[in-house]
């Protein structure tokens, strides 16, 4: 069975979102939002990286941060 070279790199992940708020991470209700930030770099290349980063509080206390890629609008889960 292969391993991903770094572990702690991003991975898809379902988020469910209303009004703008994120409700669900995954199958983890959201109990808060401790920050946001948004990353926009490589914006002189052919491959701009522009993110939209929250860290959140799941449901038994477990703190995540997910970012959505602004370019392609899909969400990821980084530890």
């Amino acid at each position: 069975m292969s391993r991903p070279a770094n572990p702690y790199s991003p991975r898809p992940v379902p988020v469910v979102v209303r009004d703008g708020r994120p409700l669900r991470v995954g199958s983890r209700a959201v109990e808060s939002v401790r920050e946001q930030w948004l990353v926009e770099d490589r914006w002189w290349t052919g491959s701009p990286l522009r993110r939209h980063y929250l860290e959140l509080i799941l449901a038994g206390g477990r703190r995540t941060v997910v970012y959505r890629d602004l370019e392609t609008g899909r969400w990821h889960e980084q530890r």
